[in-house]
């Protein structure tokens, strides 16, 4: 036999089969998906990462020591075998294989390696936890949708970098042992051995760096970077992901929107063939949480929410008149047709706005000729005529309420519309609905700190007509950041940045920094903008986030390789673990454990 890893290189992959190549002799190699016995004539489905090609070990047209071998043959065995390809019997067609028309009469077979029973089948519709799927990852990511998933991620970030290359701007990258600083998630420290009791942190962006880049004169830089941030988890959170870092000089927000929106078209019709209409929609911050209460508002159905503050402040149902006296406001979602609902699917929706801090959720269904709800009784005639106008409440309607702080009440109901989005299958998950949110607050006030802190970061402008009111009115002032939003999640966010020490130095005051704690943190940043800053700005994307929904998938764990758990640990490779004492002596450190 010829050495098919040596002198017979493999000449295809398993799906690249088709009628074209019958009578052709082919080498494959991959690994046994399934293995059937018709009647001493062996069947195996090979697989690599393109596909599957059906493979023939018949007695009558291979040696019998290979068929012999054949025998021993078993799922996940890894396998190199020459053969011919032929074309199937009209009634063997599969039409379910990319190959299906087509087989590999086998000539020749070499096992390369056995395999131990996998703890779970190699195929899609699979029903085990993820928790066992990370711990053997390494055959999860063997499945046909995981490597679609990979296969997509690497193909969305080639395009990405074509069309940056294309336009200028330059792959620079930044360091990853950097100094820790303050106003965002929790750094992750390492410490220094040379330096004993200091701490490297890793980065939560290259925020600081792409803005020395600018200050450099590199006036397009981007990169596809890993992040870090020490943070509590969910399904679109790592501890480290990647994002598309990028950033511009000498522009304003229309460039580089303009530029972010071109990105994203050509992505989306180079991997997805969907042809995405630009300019994409807009909306300001304030009326993104006015309709829909949060922002980054899902446009694919509506339930917008509606302001009743005015019509029920003084009405005699207390809870909402007391919350419109505190300052707070009273909104109300029309869920129209749902009247139906039954009280233990109520009490389901009022635990669910519970979540963000409501203290109850008021209803009131609409029936022919009356309200039925505990609170109908606490309306006259006049304000029961103004919501059913305001509200367009019809029979069989139910409208849901929520009164309290603003930020409570947004919050509340706006999750509680996106809940009824996906509960009353409102949503075509076959649409992508982009838009831009824009003109956000600059700053928001910390309850637990007693103090301001910046919406985004503190390197964010602020609106050129709202700058005066820095230091008389600060939470009055909007920035110039803007954040791009698919299907009600946020992919990308950025801003025009701070160019000007002086205005640099006065947001940091707004914040509550003194000079010498900034001076301390970020005095590298100060010291270079006084060496000559051009106007810049740039934005970031979110790439596990994006290609989890161009791949459909509602995990970004489903788009990463090897991710972490909601613990943030690698149950692959078991980490995090213990470090060796003679390790930590080193680096002058003692653990004291919980």
């Amino acid at each position: 036999m010829s050495d098919i890893l040596g002198e017979m290189r493999r000449t295809h992959n398993c799906c690249q089969l088709g009628v074209e190549e019958v009578g052709q002799e082919v080498v494959l190699m991959g690994w046994v998906q399934h293995r059937r016995d018709h009647g001493g004539v062996i069947f195996v489905d090979l697989r690599d990462r393109e596909g599957l090609t059906q493979v023939v070990f018949n007695p009558q047209n291979i040696d019998s020591a290979f068929f012999e071998k054949a025998h021993t043959i078993r799922n996940e065995f890894v396998l190199g075998l020459r053969g011919t390809v032929e074309k199937r019997p009209s009634d063997m067609v599969n039409s379910n294989m990319i190959t299906g028309e087509i087989e590999v009469m086998a000539k020749e077979l070499k096992i390369f390696n056995i395999a131990a029973t996998p703890p779970f089948q190699v195929e899609d519709r699979i029903d085990v936890s993820e928790n066992i799927r990370l711990k053997h990852r390494h055959i999860d990511l063997r499945r046909p949708q995981m490597q679609k998933n990979l296969i997509l991620r690497h193909k969305a970030a080639a395009c990405i970098r074509s069309y940056l290359n294309e336009n200028g701007f330059l792959d620079i990258e930044t360091p990853v042992l950097t100094k820790s600083t303050p106003e965002g998630a929790r750094d992750y420290l390492v410490p220094s051995r040379v330096n004993p009791g200091m701490f490297f942190a890793l980065p939560q962006s290259p925020q600081l760096f792409k803005q020395l880049f600018m200050i450099s004169g590199f006036d397009r830089y981007y990169q596809i970077v890993r992040c870090f941030r020490d943070e509590d988890l969910r399904a679109d959170r790592q501890p480290e992901f990647t994002q598309i870092d990028i950033e511009m000089s000498f522009v304003g927000e229309e460039d580089i929107m303009s530029m972010a929106e071109n990105m994203i078209k050509k992505l989306f019709s180079e991997i997805m063939n969907i042809d995405i209409k630009l300019p994409l929609l807009r909306m300001t911050y304030e009326e993104a949480i006015s309709r829909f209460g949060l922002d980054r508002p899902d446009t694919r159905f509506g339930l917008e929410l509606t302001d009743i503050s005015d019509i029920v402040g003084g009405a005699g149902f207390k809870v909402f008149a007391d919350a419109v006296k505190k300052g707070g406001m009273v909104k109300a979602i029309n869920a129209k047709g749902c009247s139906y609902f039954s009280r233990k699917e109520i009490d389901d929706l009022t635990a669910f706005t519970a979540i963000y801090k409501a203290r109850g959720l008021a209803w009131i269904k609409v029936k022919e000729d009356s309200w039925q709800s505990p609170i109908a009784k606490f309306f006259s005639d006049d304000e029961k005529a103004a919501l059913a106008e305001r509200l367009d409440m019809k029979p069989g309607d139910i409208i849901f309420f929520v009164a309290d702080f603003p930020g409570i009440v947004n919050e509340a109901l706006g999750n509680l519309r996106n809940h009824l989005g996906k509960k009353l299958e409102l949503i075509d998950d076959n649409t992508f609905s982009f838009l831009w949110v824009t003109h956000f607050p600059m700053f928001e006030y910390d309850e637990t700190e007693k103090r301001n802190q910046a919406l985004h970061h503190p390197f964010t402008a602020p609106l050129e007509k709202d700058a005066d009111k820095l230091a008389a009115d600060p939470l009055s002032v909007n920035s110039r950041a803007y954040d791009m939003v698919l299907n009600g999640t946020e992919i990308g966010g950025g801003s025009v940045r701070i160019h000007d020490i002086n205005l640099q130095k006065q947001i940091f005051d707004v914040l509550g920094m003194t000079p010498e704690s900034y001076e301390e943190k970020f005095g590298f940043l100060l010291e270079a903008l006084k060496s000559g800053a051009p106007p810049h700005g740039g934005i970031a994307f979110g790439f596990d986030r994006l290609i989890s929904i161009l791949c459909g998938q509602p995990s970004i764990r489903d788009v990463i390789a090897f991710p972490k758990t909601q613990k943030a640990a690698c149950l692959l490779t078991s980490a995090p673990s213990d470090a060796d004492k003679a390790q930590l002596n080193e680096l002058g450190l003692k653990v004291k454990k919980k």
